[in-house]
């Protein structure tokens, strides 16, 4: 059988046909390029982190350090951001505090060093907790309690103690506060558990 001649059967050699067009190349990432400005790259950084959450001043600053993001660079920006909102202490711990009462019912004290490892300052804590008297500590320690026991209905009073008190103590609770909820919640309940006992007599 013949051999076709890819010279005169119209199709052209692999060799030489004319090369595929090159890909372009990816767009330079601003947080490892070193071209861009470095106010460009720490400022992408900070709104690529605020998109995930809220995060206080402290914690943008050690994301930049991290970065090698060179301190006063980072220093200006954060200040920027400051001026038009995007950074605030003070909000940012009013938001937590809020969020982390409602979430979790954790306590004031638990709040303020939470807070504090987050880089917030007294101040800002303080204003933040202000609402967060002697009452309200109570109120919301009693909330988690009484819910609680209702999941140990079943148990032994001196589970039931226990298992309260590790669970005030976690949230960040004194234990002087934990001792009177718990004994008030766990008396309560077992004074109506007596009177259902008693009516059905």
């Amino acid at each position: 059988m013949a051999r076709r001649n890819s010279a005169t059967d119209g199709r052209t050699p692999a060799l030489d046909r004319p090369p595929e067009p090159l890909k372009p190349p990816d767009p330079p990432d601003p947080a490892t390029d070193p071209e861009p400005d470095p106010e460009s790259v720490a400022r992408t950084i900070c709104l690529q982190l605020l998109t995930q959450r809220a995060r206080s001043r402290a914690e943008l600053a050690e994301r930049l350090r991290s970065r090698n993001v060179p301190d006063d660079v980072a220093g200006r920006v954060l200040d920027r951001l400051a001026e038009v909102g995007l950074v605030n202490d003070q909000s940012f711990a009013a938001d937590f505090v809020q969020a982390k009462r409602a979430e979790r019912g954790l306590s004031a004290r638990e709040l303020s060093r939470q807070l504090r490892a987050k880089g917030v300052g007294e101040d800002a804590i303080d204003t933040a907790l202000a609402d967060l008297d002697e009452q309200a500590e109570r109120a919301t320690a009693r909330r988690l309690a009484e819910r609680k026991l209702r999941s140990m209905s079943g148990l032994d009073t001196t589970v039931q103690i226990r298992r309260l008190a590790g669970l005030l103590a976690r949230k960040g609770y004194s234990p002087g506060l934990t001792f009177q909820v718990v004994r008030e919640v766990v008396g309560e309940a077992a004074n109506e558990h007596v009177d259902g006992d008693t009516m059905f007599a």
